[in-house]
């Protein structure tokens, strides 16, 4: 189980970014926690007893949602627009 690399989050930034130089709007924000939360998934197939990293993934998805929530208030249609991008059932 290792961290997105450089390279992975880099390239997460730069097709989610809304502007140049963006690494903090929601969509950014919510496609490097949309990439965490499947390698943790991943990772917790294969050890189903990792309770620690259960916690962690389940921190993680409220993060997700929460950022998530907020983008629908603000803006509907980039909310749309995210989970159709990111294939997120919703």
């Amino acid at each position: 189980m290792s961290s997105i690399t450089v390279e992975r989050r880099a390239e997460l930034i730069q097709q989610y970014a809304t502007k140049a130089g963006d690494t903090g709007s929601p969509e950014v924000q919510v496609a490097l926690l949309s990439e965490r939360i499947s390698s943790l998934t991943e990772h917790l197939k294969t050890h189903p007893k990792d309770f620690h990293s259960r916690r962690g993934l389940l921190v993680l998805v409220g993060q997700r949602r929460g950022l998530l929530d907020y983008l629908k208030r603000k803006n509907q249609g980039r909310y749309a627009s995210l989970i159709e991008r990111l294939g997120l059932r919703r």
